[in-house]
C-alpha cells in the first residue's frame, strides 16, 4: 500500500478484505469485494488504499497509513469486508489471525480485533470533514462450532445510532440479519449481492449519500427478496450538508469539471463547498417543531432573541400574518409574548414557511426560510413520541384470556418500518402485524385492524424491537406481566 502525498479537502479512501482467516470459518467474496470497491472510489477521486487479508499487526499498520494521508478538510471513506463481530454493543472487525475463541474467551477476541468506534475517533481526531464508513460484515456468528458454546455475542453488527458530527455509516443487513454473497449455486458474480449494488450506485450521478443508501437498500432487500431471503442494509446519517460523490448539489461545480487537468489537484477529491447561507440568515434563526393531531399540523417556532412579535406566511410570496399574543408576559422584554405556535391544516403541502420577527430592539429579523415536508415531519414526530413514551409500547390486559396490546404502536404506526416482539424470550423474533400508514389520518386505527395478540398464560414476559423508517433500530425493550 502506498499512502498519496496529502492534499487538504482530498479524498482518501481506506479498503479492507479479509477471506483467508486462520481460526474462523473462511470466506469466498470479500477480498472481491474490496477491489471492486477500490475500483470504484478510484473513479470518483479518491486516493484509495486496498488491503487484504490483514493480522492484526497489518491492520494497525493499515489504519495508520490511512491517519497519515487524511488532513482537516478531507473526506475519508473506510470500507471493511469481512467478519464482524459484536460484544456487548460494541462493534469489532476481525483480522485473519483471530483466535478461535470460546465461551467465556470474549476477551480474547476484544484484544485481538479492531474496535469499529476507534476508527471513527481516529478520523475525527484527523479532523476529515467527511467521514463515509461502509461495513459489508453482517454473517453468522464465526465461532460457533458444533456441540460447544460459542462466545457471547453475535455475528453480524451492531447498530451504530451514537455517531459524531459528520460520519455517514452503512451495513449491508440489519441486526440478526445475514448478508448474502451470492443468489443462487448459479450466481457467478464475484461480488457480494450488497457491495455489487452499493458499488453501482455510488456512481450514479446526482445522487447524494442517502440516496446512494436508500437506493441501495431497496435493491438489495428485492433481491434478497427473489430467494426468500431478508437482508435490509441500513445506515445512519449524521451529515449536516448533502454530500455528493459523482456529481453535483444545485448550484455546483460538476466532477467532471472538478477533474479537468488544469484544476489545481486538490479539488479533484474536494466535495462541493459548504453553501453559504443567505445574507438574513444568522446564528439566531428560527427553528420550528411540527405536531401532527387529528385536527392538522400545529408548528411551534423556537426563536432565540426577545420578540416583540412574529410574523409568517407560506411561500415566498403573499402577504405576512401575525401570530398573536398570549396572556404571558416576556420577562426579557416586559411585554406579552408573541404566540410561537401556528396551526396548518391536514392536507397542507410541502411548502417553505417563511417566518419574521422584531427583536427587543424593534428591528425587523427576517424573514427566515422554514421548509415544511408533511412525511418528514410525520416521521419525526411519531419517531421522538415513541423514543419518549418507550414504557407504554405494549401493554398487559386480562380478558377471556391473557392479551398482549400494541396499540400506541399502531397509533404511531407511521414512523415504524417493523416491529418485532418475542414472548418469553429476550429476541424478538415475530413480527406484529400493523396497517399501512395513512398520512391523511395517521393516528387512527383501522376498524378492522386488531391491536393485540392473545397469549398463553403462563407468559411471563415479552420482548420488543423497533425498525424505523430511517433504518435505525430501537433498543430492545422487556415488558413483564
Amino acid at each position: 500500500m502506498l499512502a498519496a502525498p496529502a492534499h487538504a479537502d482530498k479524498r482518501v479512501a481506506l479498503v479492507v478484505g479479509n477471506n483467508d482467516y486462520k481460526n474462523v470459518p473462511k470466506l469466498q467474496k470479500a477480498v472481491n469485494d474490496a477491489r471492486t470497491m477500490g475500483d470504484t472510489l478510484k473513479q470518483l477521486g479518491f486516493n484509495v488504499m486496498v488491503a487484504e487479508n490483514l493480522s492484526r499487526q497489518q491492520f494497525s499498520q493499515a489504519l495508520l497509513a490511512f491517519d497519515s494521508a487524511i488532513e482537516p478538510g478531507d473526506t475519508a471513506f473506510f470500507f471493511y469486508a469481512g467478519h464482524g463481530f459484536e460484544i456487548a454493543g460494541q462493534n469489532y472487525l476481525l483480522p485473519t489471525d483471530v483466535p478461535a475463541a470460546g465461551e467465556g474467551q470474549e476477551e480474547l477476541v476484544r484484544d485481538a480485533s479492531v474496535l469499529a468506534d476507534r476508527v471513527i475517533e481516529r478520523l475525527q481526531n484527523k479532523q476529515a470533514r467527511t467521514s463515509i464508513l461502509v461495513f459489508d460484515a453482517c454473517r453468522n456468528n464465526p465461532f460457533e462450532r458444533a456441540g460447544t458454546r460459542a462466545v457471547a455475542g453475535s455475528g453480524g453488527l451492531a447498530p451504530m445510532t451514537q455517531l459524531p458530527e459528520g460520519v455517514f455509516s452503512v451495513f449491508s443487513a440489519g441486526p440478526r440479519q445475514t448478508a448474502l454473497d451470492r443468489l443462487s449455486n448459479n450466481d457467478l458474480n464475484p461480488n457480494s449481492v450488497f457491495t455489487r449494488t452499493f458499488s453501482k450506485e455510488l456512481l450514479q450521478p446526482g445522487e447524494n449519500l442517502v440516496q446512494v443508501a436508500q437506493h441501495t437498500r431497496k435493491l438489495v432487500s428485492e433481491l434478497a427478496e427473489t430467494v426468500n431471503h431478508k437482508q435490509f442494509p441500513v445506515y445512519f446519517d449524521q451529515m449536516v450538508d448533502d454530500v455528493f460523490l459523482n456529481g453535483k448539489a444545485a448550484g455546483q461545480p460538476d466532477i467532471k469539471q472538478l477533474n479537468k487537468p488544469a484544476a489545481p489537484p486538490q479539488q479533484v477529491a474536494a466535495l462541493p463547498p459548504v453553501q453559504k447561507p443567505p445574507p438574513s440568515e444568522s446564528l439566531n434563526a428560527p427553528i420550528a417543531m411540527f405536531s401532527r393531531h387529528n385536527g392538522g399540523w400545529t408548528v411551534v417556532f423556537s426563536i432565540a432573541d426577545p420578540t416583540l412579535g412574529i410574523s409568517w406566511r407560506m411561500g415566498s410570496s403573499g402577504d405576512f400574518r401575525e401570530t398573536g399574543f398570549l396572556d404571558t408576559l416576556d420577562p426579557r422584554t416586559r411585554k406579552r409574548l408573541p404566540n410561537p405556535s401556528i396551526e396548518l391544516p391536514a392536507d397542507a403541502p410541502a411548502s417553505t414557511i417563511e417566518i419574521r420577527y422584531i427583536d427587543i430592539s424593534g428591528e425587523m429579523q427576517g424573514p427566515f426560510p422554514i421548509k415544511f415536508d408533511p412525511t418528514a415531519a410525520l416521521i419525526h414526530d411519531q419517531r421522538k413520541i415513541l423514543d419518549m413514551t418507550s414504557t407504554s409500547w405494549l401493554q398487559f390486559r386480562e380478558f377471556n384470556g391473557l392479551l398482549i396490546y400494541y396499540t400506541h404502536l399502531m397509533t404511531n404506526r407511521c414512523a415504524i418500518r417493523e416491529a418485532r416482539i418475542g414472548i418469553d424470550t429476550t429476541v424478538p423474533d415475530k413480527t406484529l402485524n400493523m396497517p399501512p400508514c395513512d398520512p391523511k389520518d395517521p393516528n387512527s386505527i383501522p376498524a378492522n385492524a386488531t391491536p393485540y395478540l392473545k397469549l398463553s398464560p403462563s407468559t411471563q414476559f415479552v420482548s420488543v424491537e423497533l425498525t424505523y423508517r430511517d433504518g435505525s433500530v430501537s433498543e430492545i425493550k422487556s415488558f413483564r406481566r
